[in-house]
């Protein structure tokens, strides 16, 4: 295999790999989680 088409394949697979966390992060379905989780230290739980 030629190390330029190596290069390439893992470029592709991280290109992949950076899409596939942006759709799972900007999902409709995960908004509503998202905001519950974003209220989490104020939440008034003093330890």
């Amino acid at each position: 295999m030629d190390l330029d088409l190596i290069r390439i394949a893992v470029t592709l697979a991280a290109f992949a790999a950076f899409l596939g966390i942006v759709w799972w992060a900007y999902a409709p379905a995960r908004k509503r989680r998202f905001e519950r989780d974003a209220l989490l230290p104020f939440d008034g739980d003093d330890r």
